[in-house]
């Protein structure tokens, strides 16, 4: 018999210790709202397009920074313009890592984008739609997250996408889905009552998790593990928010067509 892995389970207490420190913020904020939730998803904004910006051109060390601060800029900018000029603000990130010297500059210019689009779309969520609709997506986020960690580290079994996240399994996956459905359930039978909540909920998670293969994806090409040293247990902000950039993405472009069923 295969004795069990001692490090199965090592990164597990910094995970959890910071994820409590993660929810008791989200939370607080998510119930506040208003420019207290903006000015945390502007600064969040800034620093995941400051680790896109190390991960690209590692050589470059003060750029960065400046990118940082045109990230949140940028996504202020957009606010207060709120009109087409706002898309245009949006988009002044991905145009200055394009015209910077760095490894892929047309992919880092493409996920700045959705970094911005997904900042964007968190703050019109929360302002538009209100407390229960910001946190029903959080929460396909989050219990996908972790359902799909745990199921993967007890069921394991073969890999989702081995040459781009070797740890990513299919019973993780699955079971992320899974979550998400109870989620949409539980807003179903709660805030919103409408059925189309349990349809969107695992599209949203699977968006996700695509966000979150994405993400792993440009690591691995960069040759690093994780995006920063910023959240102990969980690297940096792009490897806990990347599945959270995906799922808002989707959900916005959704939007486009569609009626929400999140009000």
């Amino acid at each position: 018999m295969t004795s069990p892995d001692p490090n199965r389970w090592a990164d597990l207490r910094p995970r959890v210790l910071s994820a409590i420190v993660m929810v008791a913020v989200g939370a607080a904020e998510i119930w506040l709202g208003g420019r207290s939730f903006a000015a945390l998803v502007i600064l969040l904004t800034g620093g995941m397009i400051w680790e896109l910006a190390r991960i690209t051109a590692p050589q470059r060390k003060a750029t960065p920074v400046a990118m940082a601060l045109i990230g949140a800029a940028s996504l202020l900018a957009a606010l207060v313009l709120h009109s087409d000029l706002a898309t245009a603000a949006l988009l002044v990130p991905s145009l200055a890592l394009a015209l910077t010297p760095r490894r892929d500059r047309r992919i880092a210019a493409c996920y700045a984008a959705a970094i911005m689009i997904s900042g964007f779309g968190l703050i019109e969520l929360r302002f538009a739609n209100g407390q229960s609709a910001i946190l029903w997506l959080i929460s396909v986020v989050v219990v996908s997250d972790v359902s799909g960690y745990f199921a993967g580290r007890i069921l394991g079994g073969p890999k989702f996408w081995p040459a781009v996240s070797p740890k990513k399994t299919w019973s993780g996956t699955v079971a992320g889905w899974l979550g998400a459905v109870v989620v949409g359930f539980l807003f179903f039978r709660g805030d919103f009552g409408t059925i189309g909540v349990l349809v969107l909920s695992p599209i949203i998670a699977f968006a996700g998790q695509m966000g979150d293969i994405v993400e792993s994806w440009l690591k691995r090409r960069a040759g690093i593990k994780d995006s920063s040293h910023l959240i102990p247990g969980h690297g940096g902000l792009l490897d806990r928010f990347d599945a959270l950039i995906g799922a808002t993405v989707a959900l916005m472009l959704i939007g486009l067509v569609l009626h929400l069923p999140i009000h």
